[in-house]
């Protein structure tokens, strides 16, 4: 299989008339891991939803490819088709769909007509991988995120991306709402599925999942640009430092 490669050209996105992203370029690779942080409201979420095609957010200059095609072409289903993936920072709950019936039919919407997955190799593989995140197997016969926490409902994200087997995942504060057993479990799955066909954008505010995954890259956003990127001792100095050093310093130029 290919390398996996997600590039992000020159992106500006507006939401309503304001421009929330302001030539946004970032190429992010199978085998390798990428975290962007930043302040509240700088535009992390923003390119996350734009990645996937929510019609809330209008691009107005830029463009976007996976593995070549393009993406801003697609339909949002397509991109998913495509190999991405979005674990979203407030999961929806679908009431009268089971957690394992929603992920047979998503699983079978990626492989295409005649060539759908089988009852015991489904379960089989929804019993592995929920056994590899620690998950009570009840959550599978449940309706998707109806009455889960938020970490619950976080750690059923990576399930779902470990099933659905994408070519670039985008992690929207998976980390939010996690314990500390479940951030390192939900890190070390999400290490153990790097390869050269897969990559992976964590958006997040706090260092702690960083110490797990270990990212090669580290981006830091303010006011919808990439203002600085590294690697993960960038992550080391923002938790040293805070985000009002990031604000001077890109005020500045020190940044």
């Amino acid at each position: 299989m290919t390398a996996s490669i997600l590039t992000i050209e020159d992106l500006h996105v507006s939401v309503e008339g304001k421009e929330i992203l302001k030539g946004v370029s970032l190429t992010i690779r199978g085998n390798e891991v990428h975290a962007v942080m930043g302040p509240n409201g700088t535009g992390k979420t923003s390119l996350a939803q734009t990645l996937m095609g929510h019609p809330r957010y209008t691009v107005t200059k830029g463009r976007i490819t996976l593995d070549g095609q393009d993406l801003l072409a697609m339909r949002t289903d397509q991109r998913a088709r495509a190999g991405l993936f979005l674990a979203m920072q407030y999961p929806s709950e679908i009431s009268g769909v089971t957690t394992a019936n929603f992920l047979r039919t998503a699983i079978n919407a990626r492989r295409g007509e005649g060539t759908a997955i089988g009852l015991k190799e489904f379960r089989d593989r929804l019993d592995q991988t929920m056994d590899q995140l620690n998950m009570d197997h009840k959550f599978a016969n449940r309706y998707l995120n109806e009455g889960f926490s938020g970490g619950e409902k976080k750690r059923n994200e990576i399930l779902q991306m470990l099933l659905l087997d994408p070519r670039i995942a985008v992690l929207d504060e998976i980390d939010s709402g996690l314990d500390i057993d479940a951030v390192r479990i939900v890190a070390e799955a999400v290490q153990a599925k790097v390869s050269p066909a897969f990559g992976a954008l964590i958006i997040t505010h706090y260092q702690r999942i960083l110490t797990y995954l270990q990212p090669g890259f580290v981006h830091i956003m303010v006011d919808g640009r990439i203002v600085r990127s590294g690697d993960y001792q960038l992550a080391q100095e923002l938790d040293d430092k805070g985000y009002d050093w990031v604000r001077q310093a890109s005020i500045t130029g020190g940044v």
